[in-house]
């Protein structure tokens, strides 16, 4: 049995694919954007349940700096643009104006300096990276960043914080220790309170923890969940995370302090079966889980399993429903996909044309076979 996807929306890009990174739609239900970020600037389009462009222009924010190395954020409203640089945490207006910045340590290898502006030097084009999110409302910016601040280190130890920022003035409201050394990050939020943030961080091959951070208006507390755990989504009551191990063998479900819920986790080799294509005495070709996918509904996910498909065709995608009842359920598509796959929320999830110059919206149109 495979689940048919009814295609709901087709949205093209605000920029050149030759010049700007692939489109993205984010927020939630009532409050989706459709952003894009090239080295100029970041575009964004607010959209409609139907993911059609509300009335009303672009808004576009210009860069600080190109998007080599940095990470970057539109809040909800789509009135500020946040972006997480190689040295500084910078929120920018549409026209353009600096409504603040917040500098730290260098990104770039072993270097030690706070940079008074954007360091484009040789032995900088390769930095690794932090990251921003917005809270739910909007009114917090949480910054995953290199230490030490200008104000000064939290301990000789510390090597990578995690900062709590008023949105609106740029104060940092706390500062904790992320306890990893980051090549990268990500902030996924809670889709309710705005007192609660996740932090997905990579650390190349070495692993990737995951901390889950709780504001109480006055100090930052961060639990460091046990395993090597990338975070791809929340649920919509923001009560369940959706976790894939660093290793890529482990699916899971699992509450805010990182306890697997009940009987929702898999293993990639047990629950999905080998591609159809690959060949039958072919002993190395184990299916692994991507890092993509997420929440559906409050009991449904979407995940794929494209990077141990690419060499036998036809990427595959999968309906999980965690109430058990089904299981894994494959997708069926009208055509073939080339990437992975993004929840939306709402039962909706996305996914980008060859072309990386369209996003298609998908929902499940039922059972087939």
């Amino acid at each position: 049995m495979s689940v048919r996807a009814r295609l709901r929306a087709t949205v093209p890009a605000l920029l050149s694919s030759s010049q700007a990174g692939p489109p993205e739609i984010t927020g939630p239900p009532g409050r989706r954007l459709l952003v894009q970020r090239s080295d100029e600037e970041i575009a964004a389009r607010p959209l409609d349940d139907a993911f059609a462009a509300r009335a009303g222009a672009t808004v576009r924010f210009p860069a600080p700096w190109p998007r080599r190395g940095d990470t970057w954020e539109v809040a909800p409203d789509a009135t500020l643009a946040v972006f997480a640089g190689s040295h500084a945490v910078r929120a920018v207006d549409p026209t353009g104006a600096t409504r603040w910045e917040v500098r730290h340590g260098c990104w770039s290898g072993g270097c030690e300096e706070i940079h008074e502006s954007y360091a484009d030097r040789r032995d900088h084009r390769y930095p690794e990276s932090g990251s921003v999110g917005f809270s739910a409302d909007g009114r917090l910016v949480w910054a995953h960043v290199r230490g030490p601040l200008p104000e000064g280190e939290l301990s000789p130890d510390t090597a990578d914080e995690w900062l709590v920022i008023d949105a609106e003035d740029g104060r940092v409201l706390a500062r904790a220790d992320a306890e990893a050394v980051a090549a990268g990050s990500a902030h996924p939020p809670h889709p309710t309170d705005p007192a609660q943030m996740g932090l997905s961080i990579g650390e190349g091959q070495d692993g990737a923890p995951l901390r889950w951070g709780r504001w109480d208006g006055k100090e930052l507390t961060v639990d460091c969940l046990d395993g090597d755990l990338c975070l791809l989504s929340l649920s919509p009551s923001g009560e369940r995370l959706m976790t894939v191990s660093h290793d890529q063998d482990a699916l899971a479900v699992r509450d805010s302090r990182g306890a697997v819920v009940a009987s929702l986790d898999w293993d990639a080799g047990a629950a999905i079966p080998r591609h159809p294509e690959a060949p039958a005495d072919e002993d190395e070709s184990p299916v692994c889980w991507d890092w993509a996918g997420g929440f559906l509904d409050e009991t449904t996910l979407i995940a794929s399993t494209t990077e141990s498909d690419e060499d036998y065709g036809q990427y595959r995608h999968w309906l999980v429903d965690t109430t058990a009842s089904h299981g894994f359920v494959p997708v069926d598509y009208p055509s073939s996909v080339s990437c992975e796959p993004t929840a939306l929320g709402g039962g909706f999830w996305s996914t980008l044309s060859p072309s990386r110059d369209v996003v298609h919206v998908w929902s499940a149109d039922g059972p087939e076979g």
